[in-house]
C-alpha cells in the first residue's frame, strides 16, 4: 500500500512502569530501537497499536465510538441526528400513513452524496473514517510483528504478543471487508501495495489472521507467561466487568464469535445456505459464553482512552428541549420493544414531541430520551452511564451477540423452540422481564420477528443495526409499519421508509487517488 498512513495519524500508547493508566504518546509508525528495545517497550507498542491507533487519535479529531459506531447506528435507524453530514443518514423518502411522501433533505440520495464528496479536495469524507481507523490498526500491528522477535524475552511472551497482533488484524480486516467493496491486504510494515482485492478476499484475510492467533493461543496452553503479558496489554481501567483479561479458552471463543459474525453480516439472510447456518451454529456453540471475559473499553477522566460523551448512547443523553444530545432516539427503535419490556422502562422516558429543524427531515423527530444511568429498575441492563469508567463498551464480540447469532441460525433452520429458548435466555440475562416465548407455538415468521426486534433492542448502540438492515434487505426494500412523527406533531403508525443507502462503500479517494489500483486489482467502486 502506498501508505495506508497517508490518511492516518498514527500514535502509540506507552504505559509507564510506575502507573499503568498514564499515557505517553509517541509515534509507533516509525518505531526506533529505543522505543521497542525491551519487553516493556514492545508491550507498550502492542497496547498503543490497539487503543490509540484503532480507537482514538486519528486526524479526524474524534474517536471510533463517536464517529464510526455513530454512523452505523444512524444508518441503522437506532438514532438520528440533525448534525452534518445529515445526507449520510437521511432516507430517500418516507411515505406517510395518508399516502403522501416526505422527500429526503438529500434529493440526490445517499449513494450520489457519498460519491459527490469522495473527491480529492474533500476535507471531511465519511468514506475515509473507518478505513483510516482500521488500516491504522493494521499498520501498527504490522509494526509489532516486525519488532517482537528482536526483543530478548521468552517464546511464551512473544507468542502472546503475536496472538494479540494477529487477532486485532483479523478484527480490522473484518471491519474493512464488512463495510467496503474492496480493500488492500498488507502484512508488511511500512511497505507499499496497490493491489486492491474484493471484500470477500478481505474477509478471508481476516480468517487467516484469526487462525494464526488461535494457533498461537493453543500453543500457549499452560504457559505462565501468557497471563503476565495479557494483563500488561489491557489497561487497568478496562479490567472491570467483562473486560478483565481473558483466559486462553475465552479468547479462542471470542475468535469463534468474530468468525460467525463475518459469515452472518456479509451474507443476505435470504441467501444463507444450510451449510452457512450450520457453520454459525458450530462457531457460536464454541463462542463467547455468559460468564466469559471479552475485550472492552471504558471512559477515563482524561479522555485518553474515551471521554464520557464519545460513544453513541452517551450522545443521546441531553435536555428534553433539544430532544437529547447530538443523537436522537429513533421512534423505530422504541417500537421494537415488546410491551412490558423492563429495558424500555429503565432506560427511556417520553417527552413532548421534539421536531428537527425544518431542513433536517422528519425521520429524526422523536418523543423519547435515553436516561443516563437508567431509572433504577432492579436487575435491568443500563444502556448508558456517563460517569467516568462506568459504561462498558464492547470492542469485539459479546455474549449477547453470540447467543443471538446462535438463536438466528436455529430459527432459520426450522429449530424454532431452540432459537426462542436462546432469545428468552438473553432477555432474562438483560432483565427484560418478558414472558417466555418457548413452547408458545410461534411460526417461523413470528420467531424471525422476535429475533429481529431482539437484535435491535439487545444490541442497541453497539453498531450492528446497519449490518442487519443490509442483510435483511431493509436498506434496499425499506421498512413498513413504521412510527414516524411529522413536523406538525402528527403521529404516523404505518409509514414506509425507503432508506436507499449504499450497502458496501467505495474505497475512499484519499486512498485510491494517492495509491492508484494496479491493473490486476478488483473493482474499488460498488456497481450497485
Amino acid at each position: 500500500m502506498k501508505n495506508i498512513t497517508r490518511i492516518s495519524l498514527i500514535f502509540m500508547f506507552v504505559i509507564t512502569s510506575g502507573c499503568q493508566d498514564q499515557l505517553d504518546i509517541t509515534n509507533p509508525n516509525q518505531p526506533t530501537p529505543e522505543s521497542v528495545r525491551n519487553e516493556q517497550g514492545i508491550i507498550s507498542l502492542a497496547q498503543g497499536a490497539l487503543y490509540l491507533n484503532g480507537f482514538q487519535g486519528t486526524k479526524f479529531g474524534s474517536y471510533f465510538f463517536a464517529i464510526i459506531v455513530n454512523y452505523h447506528e444512524r444508518m441503522g435507524d437506532i438514532v438520528g441526528s440533525p448534525f452534518v453530514p445529515v445526507e449520510l443518514y437521511s432516507p430517500d423518502r418516507i411515505i406517510l400513513d395518508n399516502g403522501s411522501t416526505s422527500e429526503s433533505i438529500n434529493a440526490q440520495g445517499q449513494k450520489n452524496y457519498l460519491r459527490s464528496i469522495n473527491i480529492p479536495s474533500s476535507q471531511n469524507n465519511p468514506l475515509a473514517y473507518e478505513w483510516t481507523f482500521m488500516y491504522s490498526l493494521i499498520g501498527a500491528m504490522n509494526s509489532v510483528l516486525a519488532n517482537v522477535d528482536e526483543i530478548s524475552m521468552s517464546i511464551g511472551k512473544k507468542n502472546t504478543i503475536k496472538a494479540w497482533a494477529y487477532f486485532w488484524k483479523g478484527f480490522a480486516y473484518s471491519r474493512i471487508g464488512s463495510m467496503y467493496y474492496a480493500g488492500i491486504i498488507n502484512d508488511e510494515f511500512n511497505t507499499r501495495n496497490n493491489v486492491y482485492v474484493s471484500k470477500s478476499e478481505i474477509i478471508i484475510e481476516a480468517e487467516n489472521n484469526f487462525s494464526d492467533a488461535e494457533t498461537l493461543l493453543v500453543s500457549l496452553s499452560g504457559n505462565a507467561d501468557y497471563q503476565n503479558v495479557i494483563d500488561a496489554l489491557i489497561p487497568s481501567i478496562c479490567k472491570e466487568g467483562k473486560g478483565d483479561s481473558p483466559t486462553i479458552a475465552e479468547w479462542i471463543r471470542n475468535i469463534n464469535t468474530m468468525r460467525a459474525r463475518n459469515i452472518l453480516v456479509n451474507t443476505p439472510a435470504a441467501e444463507m445456505t444450510i451449510e452457512q447456518w450450520n457453520k454459525i451454529l458450530t462457531l457460536t456453540k464454541n463462542g463467547i459464553e455468559m460468564t466469559d471475559n471479552t475485550f472492552t473499553i471504558r471512559t477515563d477522566d482524561q479522555g485518553n482512552l474515551l471521554p464520557t460523551n464519545a460513544y453513541t448512547a452517551a450522545q443521546a443523553v441531553g435536555p428534553a428541549s433539544s430532544g437529547g444530545g447530538g443523537n436522537k432516539v429513533s421512534e423505530r427503535l422504541i417500537q421494537d420493544f415488546m410491551p412490558g419490556d423492563k429495558r424500555f422502562a429503565n432506560n427511556f422516558t417520553q417527552i413532548p414531541v421534539w421536531v428537527a429543524p425544518g431542513d433536517r427531515g422528519v425521520s429524526i423527530n422523536t418523543r423519547y430520551l435515553l436516561v443516563n444511568k437508567g431509572k433504577g429498575v432492579p436487575e435491568v441492563i443500563i444502556m448508558v452511564n456517563r460517569d467516568i469508567g462506568a459504561h462498558e463498551l464492547y470492542i469485539a464480540g459479546s455474549y449477547e451477540e453470540n447467543v443471538l447469532m446462535q438463536a438466528e441460525a436455529n430459527i432459520y433452520k426450522g429449530n424454532i423452540d431452540a432459537g426462542l429458548a436462546l432469545i428468552d435466555e438473553l432477555r432474562n440475562y438483560q432483565g427484560a422481564g418478558l414472558a417466555t416465548t418457548t413452547g408458545t407455538g410461534l411460526t417461523v415468521v413470528q420467531a424471525k420477528e422476535e429475533l429481529r426486534s431482539e437484535r435491535r433492542v439487545a444490541l442497541a448502540f453497539r453498531g450492528f443495526s446497519f449490518y442487519d438492515a443490509r442483510r435483511w434487505g431493509i436498506l434496499k426494500n425499506g421498512r413498513t409499519g413504521c412510527v414516524v412523527v411529522e413536523s406538525n406533531g402528527a403521529i404516523n403508525t404505518n409509514a414506509t421508509i425507503r432508506y436507499g443507502y449504499m450497502e458496501y462503500w467505495d474505497v475512499p479517494i484519499a486512498e485510491s487517488f494517492y495509491n492508484p489500483p494496479s491493473p490486476d486489482s478488483a473493482p474499488i467502486v460498488n456497481p450497485d
